[in-house]
């Protein structure tokens, strides 16, 4: 079993207009919902349990109705832990990092440790904020060989991303203009693996 990276959140309208402005939330929920169903089957997706995300997962897992809770792992900030959706305690694979001395400390080490102690063979890009673009950056330190895809039809962050920061060698016009969601992650990921 392989472990995919999943960096994915919905733009909040108030905050930093270049996200909200190009986010097609729609297609941001088909993508993470095809993304699970093609993939928990098989291998096992990690997370750093944002709220507008966490939810999705769960509806997969219970709409697949198989006892794949060992196919997901969700990270969790303490920094947050007023905060986590109800979702949580449907998982028993939550990894919860330390509260530090401010919300970008705690974040910071909270991806560290989750890209620090999985080895990823994919990360997968949606949507998002300025959390995709810092995790996107420190994923590709880390994991130099891993499969990206920035799935810049989602907008938001990751068509920032996609346009900024991808290596030309990982563009693909599917991730583009390809709102078929389950084959496209069935050709460029699954089949890629």
């Amino acid at each position: 079993m392989k472990n995919i990276f999943l960096s994915a959140s919905v733009p909040l309208p108030d905050r930093d207009p270049k996200y909200i402005g190009t986010a097609d939330i729609i297609a941001i929920r088909d993508a993470v919902i095809a993304l699970a169903t093609v993939v928990l089957p098989h291998h096992r997706i990690i997370w750093g349990g944002h709220p507008s995300i966490t939810p999705l997962i769960y509806y997969v897992m219970d709409k697949l109705d198989l006892n794949i809770q060992e196919h997901v792992r969700l990270y969790q900030s303490m920094w947050f832990s007023d905060k986590f959706p109800d979702d949580n305690n449907k998982f028993e694979n939550i990894e919860f990092t330390e509260r530090k001395e401010s919300v970008a400390t705690s974040i910071e080490h909270m991806r560290m440790r989750m890209f620090s102690e999985n080895t990823f063979s994919a990360a997968v890009f949606i949507g998002g904020m300025n959390g995709i673009e810092d995790e996107f950056k420190m994923f590709r330190e880390l994991h130099p060989e891993a499969l990206l895809l920035p799935i810049a039809s989602t907008g938001a962050a990751t068509r920032i991303v996609y346009n900024t920061l991808l290596p030309n060698n990982f563009k693909n016009q599917r991730l583009e203009k390809d709102y078929a969601y389950m084959s496209l992650f069935q050709d460029l990921l699954l089949n890629k693996m």
